[in-house]
């Protein structure tokens, strides 16, 4: 399970920041790492201080992959989004294993993140296609537990159709405040509904994981103290176990 989506349809549940930070702690601990920025808005590009003229749409249209990664970190490749992506979401809506076959030159990756739009379109369908197994992001919210519920019938429908091979990895709760009773009410839920699918780690809110990307670095190295890198260092660590046992 080399390739893991990084999805959620919903919008400011963390999604870019654990895909970004995900592959900055990934690529530290020694695993060869790829970072593919699929939302338009190119926030994990500029997260990791990052300003590309080729990236992943180029890719998608043919261009070699070896020819737009950019190295942000060692360890850590990145390809990256440009304004131009916005043009696949109505390329690819009649081609959702594009993204599928521009990474079958990737094998000396050992985990290749990708970093979906927040939304159910063409370059979100490639990413559910290309991808091994996800990672859902879920923000600790009442709505939490619905969001998932709709993904899953998605998963279940490009599984059936597209990528019979595709599973969950795991469910990431999100901008958790142990201190609020809603917090624990959806974490309680989730774990209730979802068993082992939750990891075990939870992100908290933390003013550090949201002031990093305007210094275009990952959390390990704008803050690496703070409670949110102990938690994606924390994750990085349950993923590669997964992984293995899967």
């Amino acid at each position: 399970m080399r390739r893991i989506g990084v999805v959620n349809q919903k919008g400011g549940v963390g999604k870019t920041t654990t895909a970004l930070n995900l592959a900055a702690y990934l690529a530290q601990a020694g695993k060869r790492t790829l970072l593919v920025d699929l939302d338009p808005q190119a926030n994990a590009t500029s997260g990791l201080g990052v300003r590309a003229e080729l990236g992943v749409y180029e890719v998608l249209q043919g261009l070699p992959l070896r020819e737009a990664l950019v190295e942000p970190l060692p360890g850590l490749d990145l390809l990256p989004a440009t304004p131009r992506l916005v043009g696949a979401t109505v390329e690819l809506s009649q081609d959702p294993l594009a993204l599928r076959r521009a990474l079958e030159g990737a094998e000396e990756y050992e985990f290749i993140l990708l970093d979906a739009p927040p939304s159910l379109g063409p370059l979100t369908l490639n990413v559910l296609a290309a991808a091994q197994g996800l990672i859902i992001p879920v923000q600790a919210e009442y709505y939490a537990l619905e969001g998932v519920a709709g993904l899953m019938e998605t998963v279940e429908e490009v599984r059936a159709r597209l990528n019979p091979g595709l599973r969950v990895l795991g469910i990431l709760l999100t901008m958790y405040d142990p201190r609020t009773l809603l917090s624990q009410q959806v974490e309680a839920n989730l774990r209730a509904h979802f068993g082992e699918k939750v990891f075990w780690t939870v992100v908290p809110r933390n003013v550090r994981l949201a002031e990093a990307p305007s210094f275009g670095q990952p959390i390990s190295r704008h803050a690496p103290t703070s409670s949110g890198a102990h938690a994606y260092r924390r994750l990085a660590e349950e993923v590669i176990a997964r992984v293995q046992e899967a």
